[in-house]
């Protein structure tokens, strides 16, 4: 078992479930993967169990939902699988290429550094994002920007889901309190680490947008991460963080 697991979250992403997994398996270092599986009715969650039959058995692991209930549980489902297994980094990252395989070692040699969280990030030497529509950049851009003027954090790339952690930040942060379930949990995930006073890296990549699959954004969810912000920084100041 190797002691770097990468977490990937899946609802309907048949056309990339197989493609996703041998790019990380290919990879010169060795990560396992975990893939989370909201019982998508499209037969991601056979893909994975053929290739676990067949070539992964030892490296590959699924862990089956009942059913759709968000990207945050999804999440929090699978670092608790992690930590019950005995992973020491916790990688997340999207199934659909959109975040490029080959920046998980960058991510990985940051957490070897000096850094306990170590985050994908679009922003930080500029907007690196591809296929995007110029709206669409806008909002992701100013929405961090949103994000720092609110909480006081001084990360570029806030809203980001390609992240690395410590086994130790997902042992200290109580899982069960994180609240969002949509992309705020992303925000929320950081903002605590943050609270808590763990060292926090940005590493610069390409953000590439989905060529295959439908994208899982939506008003709603984008609503959440607008007025989620301002009510998790007031619920803060009346919160204990145990710092390390």
């Amino acid at each position: 078992m190797s002691k770097k697991i990468v977490i990937i979250p899946t609802y309907n992403e048949r056309e990339n479930a197989e493609e996703i997994i041998r790019a990380v398996f290919s990879l010169h270092q060795t990560f396992d993967v975990l893939i989370v599986d909201d019982n998508s009715p499209d037969g991601t969650a056979e893909i994975v169990k053929n290739l676990q039959s067949h070539e992964f058995r030892n490296n590959l692991h699924l862990l089956q939902r009942k059913e759709k209930n968000g990207l945050g549980t999804a999440y929090i489902d699978g670092f608790k699988w992690c930590l019950n297994q005995g992973y020491e980094y916790i990688f997340e990252m999207d199934a659909d290429f959109s975040h490029n395989p080959q920046d998980l070692p960058k991510l990985f040699e940051a957490l070897c550094e000096e850094a306990e969280v170590a985050i994908g990030s679009r922003y930080k030497t500029g907007v690196n994002v591809v296929n995007w529509p110029m709206e669409r950049v806008m909002m992701s851009y100013y929405a961090s920007a949103y994000v720092r003027y609110i909480t006081g954090m001084r990360i570029r790339d806030t809203t980001a889901g390609f992240v690395g952690y410590k086994a130790k930040v997902l042992q200290h942060i109580a899982l069960d309190e994180i609240k969002f379930r949509g992309y705020a949990f992303q925000i929320e995930m950081k903002f605590t680490a943050w609270k808590h006073g763990f060292k926090i890296e940005e590493v610069p990549i390409i953000f590439t947008d989905r060529t295959r699959g439908e994208s899982k954004i939506s008003k709603g969810i984008i609503q959440e991460a607008v007025f989620g912000v301002v009510s998790m920084k007031v619920k803060s100041w009346f919160r204990k963080y145990q710092k390390v």
